[in-house]
């Protein structure tokens, strides 16, 4: 059996919950077992998303979290505290885009850069205080996308200069990222932003997502020398093209499935962890697949068998540790090798 280190007493947050990929997160990890806290910006529509699960036995409470507005992230800190002591898993997932289909306007974009980074920021920074202390630590889960990818060969940010400051790490700041989001958005002001070498399709949703995984990269080394019982570890990953009204309802995978990416990371046990993004976030389980970029864990094993891919797991003793993850998503052994 798999390892469960959380109870009924581990306290995970989940911003933008009241629908989709959030409200997905929320309920897995409340049938887990876990104490959920499910935030919105409307009072509303979250009350009535926490009723749902709350008629099916699930152990979950409501606030109301804005997180572009200051005040109220103070007030949810202040209740966090308060009602709970802190808290043991964040799952960054509140965000939003508005372009669908072929649409790239730049109309809202500064909205989109507040929303997806600077809030996701913000929410992180108010968070990390008050993550309780814990033999096997605290998480951090922020959904991007793909499309944020520096490297991506389609959609990617052409200008050198810029992708260069952003994939340094050892050199990455905060600032850093403030200053390309500043550079972004006073192009998009002054209506040059077409030829400033940043990403062609869903623009700004794209580089607000450039920034949460830079981000993302910072935080994991900033957070990495903490000390045994006060660890956090981060990460971001894709959910993939999702059936959500972000989307238009256009996506290929429900939210059911998107959402289970997010629970892994959150729940997998300490000794399997590897902060950061992307393929960095697998690194402990897995050390390639083909044919499809490691964007976590559980995203990974879902589309092996779709892909052809194969899973690599680095010796017996990892092989023994997660024969049970692996045989609960229905992976063929032709599909897994050990190494060495």
């Amino acid at each position: 059996m798999i390892f469960r280190w959380w109870s009924s007493d581990t306290v995970a947050v989940v911003t933008g919950a009241n629908r989709g990929i959030g409200f997905e997160i929320a309920h897995q990890l409340a049938s887990h077992g876990l104490t959920v806290v499910l935030t919105s910006r409307e009072t509303g529509v979250g009350e009535e998303a926490v009723k749902v699960m709350q008629e099916g036995g699930l152990n979950v409470a409501f606030h109301q979290l804005d997180i572009v507005d200051h005040a109220s992230i103070e007030a949810f800190s202040d209740w966090i505290k308060e009602t709970y002591g802190g808290l043991d898993i964040l799952i960054n997932n509140a965000g939003v885009s508005f372009n669908v289909g072929t649409e790239n306007s730049m109309e809202n974009a500064e909205t989109v850069i507040q929303t997806n980074y600077v809030g996701t920021k913000n929410m992180t920074k108010a968070m990390i205080p008050l993550m309780r202390t814990s033999h096997y630590g605290a998480r951090i889960v922020s959904v991007t996308s793909r499309l944020g990818r520096l490297h991506g060969k389609k959609n990617r940010i052409t200008n050198v200069s810029l992708r260069q400051q952003l994939e340094d790490v050892d050199s990455l700041t905060e600032e850093v990222i403030d200053n390309v989001m500043k550079i972004f958005l006073e192009q998009v002001k002054d209506g040059t932003w077409e030829s400033g070498g940043w990403p062609q399709v869903f623009t700004d949703y794209s580089v607000s997502k450039v920034a949460v995984n830079a981000y993302t990269r910072l935080m994991a080394r900033i957070l990495e020398d903490r000390p045994e019982g006060h660890k956090i570890y981060i990460n971001c990953y894709c959910p993939g093209w999702v059936k959500t009204a972000m989307t238009g309802w256009a996506g290929h995978i429900s939210p059911e499935d998107a959402a289970d990416t997010a629970v892994w990371l959150a729940l997998l046990p300490d000794q399997f962890v590897s902060v950061g993004v992307k393929k960095r976030s697998v690194d402990a389980l897995v050390s390639r697949c083909e044919r499809l970029e490691v964007v976590g864990v559980w995203r990974v094993r879902v589309r092996l068998k779709k892909y052809c891919g194969k899973v690599i797991i680095r010796d017996m003793v990892h092989l023994e540790l997660i024969k049970d993850m692996i045989f609960d998503m229905r992976v063929w052994r032709s599909q897994i090798r050990v190494e060495g």
